[in-house]
């Protein structure tokens, strides 16, 4: 996929009204087919996953053979949009839908192009992820954290009247199911060519943020080959905090998707 910079129309669509600045925007889709853009309890009903019965795809459980044979899949809730494991996707929004976390804090000593927040303990996790990168020699900095519902709609609406419905869909979140509202997802960029784009995954600091994520609590939310279980697009520069114990959890059992790790249903597309 080639490189795509933010138009300056497109900044514009970003940022309304107010200098919000671009507060991680998809890369611009190509003409014929949509670009990537697009969590104390057992799970409670606190969040709103749509009617199981639209979804065309079942994820099947996860094999549980891990190193670690005491972890509980259940000791934290999916649906609690305040839960470092909720599960947001095309069937499962947040509840409600304008959540905003209330532990935001700016990550201390990062690169952060728009200046955006993250949960306390995904900007500390994030601080000691960027750190090791910069050990191993990587230059690593956030392009986008938190962003709030209302942008989200911004965001959408503007996609939506440029590029149609269908197309917006396959790489930016409707508002209300958009990870980056839990304020526990991060978007990295090496200062390349490959902003916000698939070739993002193939640079050494692409390689090097996947091979490392677990250990510091993340993972890569949209990986490759896995469009029809997340619904969007490969997204090698979105990672999503779960926490230590869960990153590890799937790195062992070799699942790669939240949806397949806790057996929900698939997510290729919305429920209406």
């Amino acid at each position: 996929m080639a490189p795509r910079r933010f138009s300056a129309a497109l900044a514009l669509l970003c940022i309304g009204a107010a200098p919000i600045a671009l507060t991680g925007c998809a890369p611009e889709p190509a003409a014929t087919t949509g670009s990537a853009d697009s969590t104390a309890d057992s799970h409670s009903e606190t969040a709103s996953p749509e009617s199981s019965a639209e979804a065309t795809h079942e994820a099947e459980p996860a094999e549980q053979t891990p190193a670690d044979s005491d972890f509980d899949a259940t000791a934290h809730s999916l649906d609690d949009p305040a839960s470092l494991w909720v599960v947001t996707n095309k069937l499962r929004r947040l509840q409600p839908n304008d959540f905003a976390p209330d532990d935001l804090v700016m990550p201390a000593g990062v690169e952060n192009e728009f200046a955006q927040p993250l949960r306390h303990p995904a900007a500390r996790a994030v601080e000691a992820f960027v750190a090791a990168a910069a050990a191993d020699g990587l230059n690593v900095r956030i392009i986008s954290a938190y962003r709030d519902y209302a942008t989200q709609v911004a965001l959408y609406d503007g996609y939506v009247m440029r590029d149609g419905q269908a197309a917006a869909d396959t790489y930016s979140a409707r508002p209300g199911h958009s990870e980056h509202q839990t304020g526990l997802v991060v978007d990295f960029d090496d200062h390349g060519d490959c902003y916000l784009s698939a070739c993002f995954g193939d640079t050494p600091a692409g390689i090097w943020l996947a091979e490392h994520a677990a250990e510091h609590g993340f993972i890569v939310r949209y990986p490759e080959g896995k469009q029809e279980v997340t619904g969007f697009m490969p997204e090698p520069w979105h990672f999503r905090y779960v926490g230590p114990e869960l990153a590890e959890q799937m790195r062992e059992t070799g699942v790669t998707t939240l949806e397949e790790f806790f057996g929900l249903p698939s997510a290729p597309g919305y429920a209406s």
